[in-house]
């Protein structure tokens, strides 16, 4: 992977650690991650009026994928109802980039090198290990965050496919994916009707706002991505993006006041270093 690619890949790692953080640190996660879904929706719609559509041949994918993300938001929630962000985001984060790796070779017939498979194999042990050092895993919790692990996986080998299949047109085949995204109030108005939707806006303004600002940020940490997708190896791109847990574990202990122990710091060093390898 190009350097470049790489950096932009790292940035990217970060807003999704930041949009996770916002996610998790609101009280009404499924209600934070529909307003989230609003704004991405939004600003997706936008972007369709105003840039052409992907060519026919991404059109599968675009669906697919899509109906995936509703899949992922929805575990997510869950995962997150069951374990802190220290222990539930490294779970699913980490579990994807071997995933995808096999999953690229599979369908998208993609090799890869050793030093990179090394990188691979180091960023999602560390990021794994993360999350096991001194918790308890329930049964539950595991099988949550492994579930949304799982969907990760899913819909980035479909992106990695269809985005070139776009004709170039990474934008616009990334909003038209997240058009889908309108499902989300769908879904929480069937399941807790209007009324609880628009509450938030009177009672607790800010946390919509943050939800809001997690939704943009989002919506680029996940289109860089896409980006990146078009020329680099599905399972190297994916593994970079996961290096976000680490982020998020200094953000789960500036501002979430999550505990970090000396163990955690060196599986995190260990993703720093598989991050290294990626780049060689």
């Amino acid at each position: 992977m190009l350097s470049y690619t790489g950096g932009i890949v790292l940035f990217a790692a970060i807003l999704h650690a930041s949009w996770n953080a916002m996610l998790h640190g609101n009280r009404d996660r499924f209600s934070s991650m529909t307003w989230m879904s609003i704004a991405i929706a939004a600003i997706s719609t936008l972007v369709v009026v105003f840039n052409p559509s992907p060519a026919n041949a991404s059109w599968p994918y675009i669906i697919a994928s899509g109906l995936v993300h509703i899949v992922y938001n929805v575990s997510l929630v869950r995962s997150y109802r069951r374990s802190d962000l220290a222990l539930a985001y490294p779970i699913a984060r980490g579990s994807s980039p071997l995933l995808v790796t096999l999953g690229a070779a599979l369908f998208a017939h993609e090799a890869i090198g050793p030093v990179h498979a090394l990188g691979i194999a180091m960023i999602s042990g560390g990021v794994i290990a993360i999350a096991l050092q001194g918790r308890h895993v329930s049964r539950a919790g595991a099988l949550g965050a492994l579930t949304t692990g799982a969907t990760i996986a899913l819909y980035t080998v479909i992106d990695g496919i269809g985005v070139r299949l776009s004709n170039g047109e990474a934008l616009s085949y990334t909003a038209w994916m997240f058009l889908f995204y309108w499902l989300m109030p769908v879904l929480f108005v069937a399941k807790r009707g209007l009324a609880p939707l628009w509450k938030p806006l009177r009672a607790e303004p800010l946390s919509v706002g943050t939800s809001l600002v997690g939704g943009l940020v989002s919506i680029a940490a996940y289109g860089i991505v896409i980006w990146a997708l078009q020329s680099g190896a599905m399972g190297a791109v994916s593994a970079l993006r996961e290096t976000s847990v680490v982020f998020a574990v200094l953000i789960g202990r500036t501002f979430l006041r999550e505990a970090v122990s000396g163990p955690r710091w060196l599986a995190c060093m260990v993703v720093a270093a598989g991050a290294v390898c990626l780049g060689l």
